[in-house]
């Protein structure tokens, strides 16, 4: 793991959450939507949301 300090990692932590929050939804969007160009949306919007939450605990590891 990285030398981060204390602040950095709170930061992390809340952007991860952030990322993590607004793919579920953006799932739930989807899955909830009878338009396909809506679905389309909401379907990328999540995938953007999890590579997003993927690049950043990278600085975890």
């Amino acid at each position: 793991m990285a030398n981060l300090s204390e602040l950095e990692l709170q930061n992390l932590r809340h952007l991860i959450g952030g990322y993590d929050t607004t793919q579920c939804k953006m799932q739930d969007y989807a899955s909830n939507t009878q338009d396909p160009q809506l679905r389309q949306f909401f379907e990328q919007g999540a995938k953007g949301a999890q590579q997003n939450k993927e690049q950043l605990m990278q600085f975890l590891s």
